[in-house]
């Protein structure tokens, strides 16, 4: 049954003491960043031109509470608007990120790293992933979470797996030392709340994966988070792990939202580590239903050591990154015929939800059909210049 949804369902439970960032498209003028304090929007581009400029200010939470804007109404007009058709709309949500490097963690969940190992025995062969999960449970548990990564606990096991020539790449990367850190999708080419989220038109076997992403600063310190769609084709990537690139980033495959929330007193890391994503996905042309929930204290690893592995002295991020920590949830539901499992159709809603962030909803389409990535940094700082803001950046 298709959920009704409000526009209050979209934003934090606790809407009246979050402090959010945005970015949102103008019609006329162009992307524009905002917070939102006590429910309400306030463009405040003629003070801070992007919002990497915004998270890299040492005053954050000071400047977010004080500096004034431009009153845009309240964030639930702003949610329905951008959930809406884009004719007409003068206001509507984009990615809340914009010249962070977008980056992601995989395999950080035990149920993850089973269905990547399932991914890469099957070869992407969708048809044969019911009888592998089945046996690989029966070799080796589904329990892994207990392992630490790295741990001498985990080299043992490690050992064990070669010996029975059962060890796999991404085992390695799921309890060995060093995280699974890719390159997700390119600065400005994330889509928010409403749009729609592509497929590859190649793909035949796919999913989402609901995620919460920080947000990260030059300084490797975490601000906030939002919810992050990473949009996977997992016939693409279990062919060969080098196609890790052609099953992640394409057209639309990743999306971002509603808003960053700072972290302060009421949000903190903590929060997030203690945060459970929900996750639904309403087929347009077959009634089909699936819900699903990620706990994030189910992870391997902190979410901090997780940004550690990506910048330090060995990288660097000088417009910060935006960071997805993975998921626990594979949809292995079957869609159609009995062990065939999941994979998206046209047309699906999907809904991830997490209470302190509120919802990210996109619609799947293929990455050829939806609209193109016109809009990058050259695009972003011709507007700016064309507005008189760059000297507003810091």
């Amino acid at each position: 049954m298709t959920k009704e949804w409000k526009a209050a369902d979209y934003l934090p439970a606790d809407l009246e003491r979050a402090l959010l960032v945005g970015r949102v498209w103008r019609d006329n003028v162009g992307p524009c960043v905002v917070l939102v304090r006590a429910g309400q929007v306030f463009d405040i581009t003629a003070h801070c031109a992007t919002v990497s400029d915004l998270l890299e200010r040492d005053d954050l939470l000071a400047f977010a509470r004080s500096v004034p804007g431009q009153a845009l109404g309240d964030a639930a007009a702003l949610i329905a608007a951008s959930l809406a058709p884009p004719e007409g709309n003068a206001v509507r949500l984009l990615a809340p990120c914009d010249l962070q490097a977008i980056k992601a963690c995989g395999v950080t969940f035990a149920v993850s790293l089973l269905e990547r190992v399932i991914e890469e025995q099957a070869g992407g062969d969708a048809a044969r992933a019911d009888a592998l999960r089945a046996s690989l449970l029966h070799d080796i548990g589904s329990d892994l979470s207990a392992i630490k990564p790295g741990s001498p606990e985990a080299e043992a096991l490690k050992q064990q797996f070669i010996a029975r020539g059962a060890w796999s790449q991404y085992m390695e990367v799921g309890i060995g030392p060093y995280a699974e850190v890719f390159s997700k999708s390119q600065p400005m080419s994330a889509v928010g709340l409403g749009a729609d989220v592509g497929l590859h038109p190649a793909s035949h076997w796919n999913n989402p994966e609901p995620e919460i992403v920080l947000a990260v600063t030059s300084r490797a310190q975490a601000v906030g988070a939002t919810l992050g769609n990473d949009v996977n084709l997992r016939d693409i990537e279990g062919r060969s792990a080098l196609l890790l690139g052609k099953a992640k980033d394409n057209n639309g495959s990743c999306a971002l939202g509603p808003f960053i929330r700072l972290f302060d007193e009421h949000y903190t890391i903590d929060t997030v580590r203690q945060a459970e994503v929900r996750l639904r996905i309403e087929g347009a042309e077959d009634d089909f239903v699936l819900d699903g929930e990620s706990r994030m204290r189910e992870i391997s690893r902190d979410p901090l050591d997780l940004v550690a592995q990506t910048c330090g002295a060995h990288h660097q991020y000088p417009d910060g990154f935006m960071l997805f920590l993975g998921t626990m949830f594979s949809p292995i539901k079957d869609r159609g015929a009995p062990g065939a499992g999941f994979t998206h159709k046209l047309g699906d809603r999907v809904s991830i939800s997490s209470g302190a962030l509120g919802t990210l909803v996109n619609h799947v389409q293929r990455s050829d059909a939806i609209a193109p990535w016109t809009f990058g940094v050259r695009a972003l700082y011709a507007n700016l210049a064309q507005r008189g803001l760059l000297k507003g950046a810091q």
